[in-house]
C-alpha cells in the first residue's frame, strides 16, 4: 500500500497536467503519452552523465515545455485539430526517446546515483528522505505556484479562453498564445512527474507512458466525482485530482491482491474512465427532477 500511495503522488503531477488541457482549455491533449517518457529519458540520461538531480528534474520540465510548443503550434499555426496534433507528436517524441537513450531502454542504479525518489526510500529511511513526504510535498508546491499563476491577468486569460474562446478574442486576449502556453505548461508537467517515475522505478522505457492519458483523465474524473461538491476552490479543485490519482493506484492495488488478472488492468481503467465520465450524463437524463411551470411551461 505505501508504494501505491507513492506511485499515484507521482502520477498526480502528471494528471494536474492532464486537468489543465482537459478542464481548463478544454482541449484533448494526447501528447501526454510521450511526454511522460521524454521527461524520464533526459532525467536519467543527465544523471548518468553526472548532472545534479535538480537540474536533471528542471531540464526535464524543459523537454515538457518544448513538446507541448510543438503540439500548440501544429494547432494553432498549422491549423490541425488538437487531438491530431497531439496525436502527431507522440508519435514523434517514440523517435526523441530512442534517440535521447540511444536503447529502448535506460536503467538508474540507486546505490550509484543520488536520486531524490526512489521504491527503496518508502520504508527504512529518515522521514526528509520518504519518496512519500517528498512527492507529496513538491505536488503541494505544484498546486500553490498553478494557483498562483492563475489568478494572474494571463493565467485567468487561459481561463477565458477555455471557457470561451470567442468571447475571449472579442476582449482582446490572443487565445492561440494561450492555448499553445497552456499545452506547454500542461507538458512540462507531464515530463515532470515522468522524471520522478523514472526514478522512483528506477529505469526509463520508452513505452513507458503508453495509455497515461487514461490513468490521468481517471484521476480527473474520479477526483470531480469524489469532491466536486466540496472543492470549490481552484487550488482544491486541483488537489482533488491528486487525491483522485491516489484513489486510482489503491483501487488498482487492491484489485491486483484479489488477484485479478494484471493483463487485464488497462481495460479496467477505460472501463473507470468510462463511468465517471458517463455519469454526470445519467445524473442529468435520468435523476433531474422537471420543474413544471403553470401554464404547461416545464425547464429541467
Amino acid at each position: 500500500m505505501p508504494g501505491a500511495l507513492a506511485q499515484g503522488l507521482i502520477w498526480a503531477i502528471m494528471a494536474i497536467g492532464v486537468y489543465l488541457t482537459f478542464r481548463i482549455l478544454d482541449v484533448a491533449d494526447l501528447t501526454v503519452d510521450g511526454t511522460l517518457g521524454l521527461g524520464g529519458a533526459v532525467c536519467i540520461m543527465c544523471m548518468i552523465s553526472g548532472m545534479n538531480v535538480w537540474l536533471s528534474l528542471l531540464l526535464a520540465f524543459g523537454a515538457g515545455l518544448l513538446a507541448g510548443l510543438v503540439t500548440g503550434l501544429f494547432h494553432t499555426l498549422m491549423g490541425i485539430p488538437a487531438i491530431l496534433a497531439g496525436i502527431l507528436t507522440q508519435l514523434s517524441l517514440y523517435s526523441v526517446n530512442l534517440k535521447i537513450m540511444g536503447k529502448a531502454n535506460q536503467a538508474i542504479n540507486v546505490d550509484k546515483y543520488d536520486l531524490l525518489v526512489s521504491l527503496r526510500y518508502i520504508k527504512g529511511v529518515p522521514f526528509y528522505r520518504n519518496t512519500i513526504l517528498i512527492v507529496a510535498v513538491l505536488m503541494v508546491v505544484v498546486i500553490a505556484i498553478l494557483y498562483w499563476f492563475f489568478g494572474t491577468e494571463l493565467g485567468c486569460s487561459i481561463r477565458a479562453t477555455g471557457c470561451n474562446a470567442n468571447m475571449a478574442r472579442a476582449q482582446g486576449i490572443n487565445t492561440n498564445f494561450n492555448i499553445v502556453l497552456g499545452l506547454m505548461l500542461s507538458n512540462g508537467l507531464v515530463a515532470f512527474s515522468g522524471a520522478l517515475l523514472s526514478q522512483y522505478q528506477g529505469f526509463a522505457d520508452v513505452q513507458m507512458g503508453r495509455g497515461a492519458i487514461v490513468i490521468g483523465l481517471a484521476a480527473v474524473v474520479i477526483g470531480e466525482a469524489v469532491f466536486s461538491k466540496i472543492f470549490r476552490n481552484f487550488a482544491l479543485k486541483l488537489l482533488s485530482v491528486g487525491i483522485g490519482s491516489v484513489i486510482y493506484y489503491i483501487v488498482m492495488q487492491i484489485c491486483i491482491w484479489f488477484k485479478i488478472d494484471t493483463d487485464l488492468l488497462k481495460m479496467l481503467s477505460a472501463i473507470v474512465v468510462a463511468i465517471f465520465l458517463a455519469v454526470p450524463y445519467w445524473k442529468a437524463k435520468y435523476f433531474t427532477r422537471v420543474a413544471v411551470k403553470k401554464g404547461g411551461s416545464s425547464n429541467a
